[in-house]
């Protein structure tokens, strides 16, 4: 996947200035870089949320976004949070995504019912739900664990989709196929992509 001279930014503050970056088409790519540096800025133009200019954008159909907050709604239950984005004859899956994140058992439970970790991984699990041909993933494992936040990416790894992820947790460094390392604003590379595993 490639970007080249995409550039954003809000109130005459450029975010991202003709930032051009490309990554892997598999596994799991980690952004590494301080809170503020334009993350979340470039996942939500790759999602086509945010207004920039680019010349070039080489992206499956149909990313699929996790905003930074949860966005979840009070009046629906967790497992309906999950059926709402899928077609009714997929309804019997939702069990399938809640389990994926580590919420089995609390199908029936409101957000206010859950933790701030489980809330996460609730929305986690709807956005998952959604399908696409690429996930961008702001920040999916805030008030996660480490231990837990692994078996997760071990499974979203399984799905076979592609994910582009955002997050400030160290663990994420050492779980992903590829980190890139960034920094900014405006948004740049800090450094070569690298493969953890690779690393003595």
């Amino acid at each position: 996947m490639k970007i080249e001279g995409m550039t954003a930014g809000y109130g005459g503050r450029a975010i991202l200035e003709d930032f051009s970056l490309s990554w892997p088409d598999t596994g799991i790519t980690a952004l590494s870089g301080p809170s503020g540096c334009g993350q979340t800025t470039l996942l939500r133009c790759l999602a086509g949320l945010l207004p920039c200019t680019v010349r070039t954008l080489e992206l499956p159909e149909r990313p699929v976004i996790l905003f930074q907050e949860d966005r979840l709604l009070p009046w629906r239950t967790a497992e309906q949070h999950v059926t709402d984005v899928l077609p009714r004859a997929r309804w019997g899956e939702a069990g399938e995504w809640l389990a994926l994140v580590e919420l089995e058992g609390e199908g029936a439970h409101y957000p206010r019912e859950l933790s701030g970790g489980m809330r996460r991984r609730l929305a986690l699990a709807r956005a998952l739900a959604c399908g696409g041909g690429l996930y961008l993933l702001d920040e999916p494992f805030t008030g996660v664990d480490e231990a837990r936040t692994a078996r997760i990416l071990a499974r979203i790894r399984t799905l076979g989709t592609p994910v582009l992820l955002s997050g400030h947790e160290a663990a994420l460094v050492t779980l992903a196929d590829t980190v890139i390392p960034l920094s900014g604003p405006p948004l740049r590379p800090a450094g070569p992509a690298e493969n953890p595993a690779c690393r003595f």
